[in-house]
């Protein structure tokens, strides 16, 4: 594990050695007995890698009020997105299934590339109706539910909405904006102001949800645009990370850089909110990203590549959650979590545990109370797709310290002891092809349980000219 700034964390951990913060009582007895319900609060980056922020070690980058919110809860340093890119990685949040069960296996509507040597599978453009979300779930138990931000995972009738959240503010099937000041021409926001910012303005839309349903619980999902292309900021916050490029430091985007602090802003203000309203003690708040980091744009060092790709780069991503009363503020987390996590975890926060069936996500809450991982054997991927060069057609599972990635064009195989390999450096399939084999069969097990489609031989594929 690379070296990381830990200012401000008072404790941490390694493992299940994840401790409990009150005595006599169980940490969730001691959250919500006698109070009202949880609120949660989820805050989704898009595009932001695990390195982007200054308590997972950037040097560049300013992240107080994120910082702050690790202080106060787990910070997770094995959390993985369940794909290298966007919509599969929303659904999966949302669901609480691996986007390979889903059919939802590239962002919307994928990347074109008729000639490439496979042919990518017909994906579902869109979450199904029949699909329980966690909006749908805690709506039917009283709550007030918003997303607010991106959504990508279907135009009408397959909108927010329709998906259990009584409001849809910015959310429609495109992917990004052309513009972050208004007008943005993409997001469906009307009523903005000449040189509006749109991650101010989702946050302001965020802050008067929350005031509206302050006597009430709520789930508000904030899916942010940010980071995401195109790259523009703020110019007084472009200008002060000018004077702060250093061209040694692989994190230089002065734009870049500004995006994130906005992103940061934004944190600040939503937990400034919701202690102004005295909610914050029956508030949980999870932030993370969808994927890891596009390489165009910042530096996922030390890990390998970066968004598209299977390896850590491109699949690992922060997590924070904060659930007052119920952890030793500051905790360090190193057990493998995911994406497909979240729907039980909020679900038993809830009290509403019993009802969550055919998932394929394991409940937090032991992890988070107790310091016991999730029971399950492995992670799985499946990224049948082409994205930017050198991502291609790939799938992967991780089991225990061990990852192994296959991809599909050739049915190559690497194996990496992630203990002792994070960086993903020396493939082990010559020396250990035991375990290579071991995990190999249950990746192809896995994609058959979950019926995952599959790419194929391309009948127009033109192999790249020579020199």
């Amino acid at each position: 594990m690379a070296k990381m700034d830990r200012r401000g964390f008072l404790s941490s951990i390694s493992g299940a050695a994840l401790g409990v913060a009150a005595a006599g009582l169980s940490p969730r007895q001691t959250a919500i007995a006698g109070s009202k319900p949880l609120n949660f609060v989820f805050i989704l980056i898009d595009d932001m890698g695990w390195k982007d922020l200054s308590c997972y070690g950037s040097a560049f980058y300013d992240t107080p009020r994120i910082d702050a919110l690790a202080a106060q809860g787990v910070r997770f340093t094995n959390a993985y997105a369940a794909c290298c890119v966007c919509s599969p990685t929303r659904a999966s949040i949302l669901t609480g299934k691996y986007p390979a069960r889903l059919h939802i296996t590239d962002w919307i509507p994928g990347a074109k590339q008729p000639n490439a040597k496979l042919k990518p599978p017909d994906f579902r453009q869109e979450l199904p109706l029949e699909e329980k979300t966690i909006a749908s779930a805690l709506k039917a138990r009283g709550y007030a539910t918003a997303s607010i931000g991106k959504w990508h995972l279907g135009k009408t009738p397959f909108d927010p909405q329709h998906h259990g959240f009584d409001i849809n503010f910015a959310g429609d099937e495109r992917g990004h904006p052309s513009s972050y000041f208004y007008p943005y021409n993409g997001p469906n926001v009307e009523n903005g102001q000449p040189g509006e910012y749109l991650p101010d303005r989702l946050t302001d839309e965020a802050l008067r949800f929350i005031e509206w349903n302050k006597e009430r619980p709520f789930f508000l999902y904030l899916p942010h645009y940010s980071v995401h292309a195109p790259f523009q900021a703020k110019p007084e916050l472009v200008r002060k990370y000018q004077e702060k490029v250093r061209p040694d430091d692989s994190q230089n985007s002065a734009v870049y850089a500004a995006m994130v602090e906005s992103v940061d802003q934004s944190v600040g203000r939503i937990m400034d909110k919701l202690k102004e309203l005295g909610i914050e003690d029956r508030t949980i708040v999870f932030f993370t990203s969808d994927n890891g980091g596009f390489l165009r744009a910042t530096s996922n060092e030390p890990w390998r590549n970066g968004k598209g790709t299977l390896y850590e780069g491109g699949i690992l991503v922060p997590l924070i959650v904060c659930w007052p009363g119920a952890m030793h503020p500051g905790t360090l987390c190193d057990v493998p979590v995911s994406s497909i996590d979240f729907f039980p975890t909020m679900l038993e926060m809830a009290g509403v545990g019993a009802s969550v069936k055919n998932v394929d996500g394991k409940s937090l809450v032991p992890l988070l109370e107790r310091g016991r991982p999730p029971e399950r054997t492995a992670l799985y991927w499946h990224y049948p797709h082409y994205h930017q060069p050198p991502a291609a057609p790939s799938g992967a599972i991780r089991k225990g310290d061990y990852k192994l990635i296959e991809f599909y064009e050739n049915g190559r195989v690497e194996l990496y002891n992630l203990k002792d390999d994070r960086k993903e450096r020396r493939n082990l399939v010559a020396t250990m092809p035991d375990k290579a084999a071991e995990l190999h069969q249950q990746l192809h097990r896995w994609l058959s349980e979950v019926d995952a489609q599959m790419a194929v031989p391309n009948p127009d594929y033109k192999p790249p000219a020579e020199g």
